[in-house]
């Protein structure tokens, strides 16, 4: 399984293994987090399986999506909110 896939986040090329989560991806890039709180505050992936929507980044333009329920593939844009 050497396949790699190349997914742009916030405008920088990344290259990952095939199957990898947005999410994982925005940490292999060194995102600190995916959006702010509305007090301004970093937030990021925590439970790691949707239920605490705290990883959504928006994705080929669509806003809100959930980066540990989407894998990447060849050519994904990713968004965060910095």
């Amino acid at each position: 399984m050497d396949e790699r896939v190349r997914v742009v986040i916030d405008g920088e090329p990344l290259t990952v293994p095939a199957f990898t989560t947005v999410a994982a991806a925005v940490a292999m890039r060194g995102v600190g987090g995916t959006r702010r709180s509305v007090t301004g505050e970093p937030r990021a992936a925590l439970c790691g399986m949707g239920v605490c929507h705290e990883c959504r980044v928006t994705v080929d333009g669509r806003a809100h999506v959930l980066g540990c329920q989407t894998l990447c593939r060849d050519g994904l844009s990713i968004e965060t909110m910095r």
